[in-house]
């Protein structure tokens, strides 16, 4: 059914890596396209240090939308596209940077962000990753108005994650669509409610609150002996490890002096570690079988 709230609106979207272009999806799919786009310079990218340009300014080159690729958003004489026009709301989802007070008081219905988990918990920089690092199945989305602290303002909606037992941990990566999609459906739900002044957002319980930090490749190394790989509760964080930097920054360990990243890996029946997938330093991927028969 039609949503009887439903009014085009004047807005700009802050994202910049895939994940934000599967929230601009779901709004585009709800009837809701950005006049603006505000996303991170063309960056240097691979071993060959390509510049290229972030996912969200590639979906707007496609939908014909103006973009803008500020290197920071301390100036606001120097961002008049953020100025000059009497926006409705202004809508944050992955950007990678801090929104200054003086955006966060420009549009008329406030700034929105799409945040990937149940606030309060996990506030922070990696809050999928860290959920599944945690061992944390009970997560979500969170659509909340910012404020000028990290995380902190007020809720609007909120939509658990619904994650059957037997496929817990999830890749990262399949968790950052599964999220992302729900997030942005969920915002696309409440923008005419919002707009219409018909829902309001409640503070959080500060009190509750936990933090994330940033991931860092210093993470990365697991300590594995091939002939007697782990059980019970390492081989289980372990494999949420390995789950959770399943695209970066991937997880490795150190066998006779060489460097082996896992490509895949389980839990068995007794709940030992499985790695069934590996790169071995110098070689392509192939089945950790085959590799350490060879190696003996």
């Amino acid at each position: 059914m039609e949503n009887s709230n439903f009014r085009p609106l004047k807005f700009v979207f802050f994202g910049t890596p895939h994940i934000a272009v599967i929230v601009l999806d779901e709004l585009k799919s709800a009837g809701y396209i950005p006049n603006l786009i505000v996303t991170n310079p063309d960056a240097l990218v691979g071993r060959k240090q390509i510049l290229t340009p972030p996912p969200a300014k590639v979906w707007a080159i496609e939908n014909n939308i103006s973009i803008i690729q500020p290197a920071s958003l301390k100036d606001a004489t120097s961002l008049s596209e953020l100025t000059k026009t009497d926006w409705d709301v202004m809508i944050v989802a992955a950007y990678g940077k801090l929104i200054p007070q003086w955006l966060l008081d420009a549009p008329n219905h406030g700034v929105l962000n799409v945040h990937p988990s149940l606030l309060p918990k996990l506030r922070g920089a990696s809050p999928i990753r860290s959920a599944i690092l945690q061992n944390i199945r009970e997560t979500g989305v969170t659509i909340m108005k910012l404020d000028a602290e990290l995380d902190h303002g007020p809720i609007i909606a909120q939509l658990p994650a619904n994650i059957p037992a037997e496929h817990w941990p999830v890749s990262g990566s399949i968790l950052d669509e599964g999220l992302a999609h729900q997030g942005g459906a969920l915002l696309a739900k409440i923008l005419p409610d919002w707009i219409a002044r018909t829902i309001t957002a409640t503070e959080q319980n500060h009190t509750e609150a936990t933090f994330c930090a940033k991931i860092d490749k210093s993470m990365s190394e697991l300590v594995i002996d091939p002939s007697n790989l782990p059980s019970g509760t390492l081989a289980l964080e372990y494999l949420c490890k390995i789950r959770a930097f399943d695209v970066w920054p991937e997880t490795f360990f150190i066998h006779d002096g060489k460097r082996i990243k896992i490509k895949n890996a389980n839990l068995s029946a007794d709940n030992t570690l499985i790695i069934t997938r590996i790169i071995p330093e110098g070689k392509n991927e192939m089945d950790w079988y085959s590799y350490f028969k060879s190696s003996t």
